[in-house]
């Protein structure tokens, strides 16, 4: 399980972050998620997605639905792909997109993302590091993420800022 605590300019609590993966086949798995948000003590954020991986495509589909303890149920499908521009793969151009839309499906929220990763392994002795840096699409609004071993940084051109810590990840930083 990944787990994490968040916080970021748009919170007045330290949020923590859990996060499982349930393999169904191969190339799919079911993804659970939740975060506790500790000044009230309960769930602000809870999730549940089928995502199927193409990996000849580089690229993968997810399906399901969240609550929000501000906007309750929504559903949700996204999709991401990934093109290497170095040999390598450390460096890359990702696309991707959300659509998440409420339980009567009238209100809906779009989200699209072009973006390039840079992995620099062994920064220094024993740190890795990974640069970001997009472009929201729908919003235009262009942001950062600057990730360190277990830190995340995340900040965006409007100030909006948030930070992660991860204590235990049990995927690769790359």
């Amino acid at each position: 399980m990944d787990t994490s605590i968040r916080y970021g300019a748009d919170s007045t609590a330290l949020r923590i972050h859990a996060k499982e993966k349930f393999p169904i086949d191969s190339n799919t798995h079911l993804q659970v998620h939740g975060e506790l948000d500790t000044k009230i003590g309960a769930p602000s954020y809870l999730s549940a997605m089928i995502r199927h991986f193409y990996p000849d495509l580089s690229a993968s589909l997810g399906v399901g639905l969240q609550y929000n303890r501000h906007e309750k149920v929504r559903y949700s499908v996204r999709g991401k792909t990934a093109f290497p521009v170095t040999t390598n793969g450390l460096l890359q151009f990702n696309i991707k997109g959300r659509c998440d839309v409420d339980k009567e499906f009238r209100e809906r929220k779009l989200k699209g993302a072009a973006e390039f990763t840079w992995g620099i392994l062994d920064f220094q002795k024993d740190q890795d590091m990974r640069l970001k840096v997009g472009y929201e699409v729908f919003d235009k609004v262009p942001y950062l993420q600057i990730r360190e071993n277990n830190w995340t940084l995340n900040v965006d051109i409007n100030g909006r800022w948030n930070v992660r810590y991860d204590l235990w990840k049990g995927e690769s930083l790359i």
